[in-house]
């Protein structure tokens, strides 16, 4: 499933702390766009449906959709700074057809061998 980077962690609980979204889980979605590409959306949630995907990375609780599942596998959710003074999460995600991983990193395979 996708890992959360401490960097990421510490970041959610900050968001979480601020909006009074400290009891809530973080929601993942993934979907795939005409073209390919995976389109991400994310956001405090505190109503689980029965067919979500529960659990924690970095002592933070998420929920994942069935459907989010297969084109979440293996990513990374990062925060980053992309220029001096601004931050940003980023998915880092091994299915994503257009996914380079960083320096010194190997990507993960996208469909593993069974």
């Amino acid at each position: 499933m996708i890992t959360i980077t401490p960097a990421a962690a510490k970041q959610i609980k900050e968001s979480a702390r601020q909006s009074g979204s400290e009891k809530s889980s973080l929601r993942i979605a993934a979907k795939r766009m005409p073209n390919g590409d995976i389109d991400y959306g994310m956001g405090f949630d505190d109503h689980e449906k029965d067919s979500d995907l529960v659990f924690k990375s970095q002592g933070v609780s998420l929920v994942v959709e069935p459907v989010s599942v297969d084109l979440l596998k293996n990513a990374v959710l990062d925060y980053v700074e992309i220029e001096p003074g601004q931050h940003r999460f980023i998915f880092m995600n091994p299915n994503d057809p257009n996914y380079t991983p960083p320096d010194g990193l190997n990507a993960p395979p996208a469909n593993p061998a069974s």
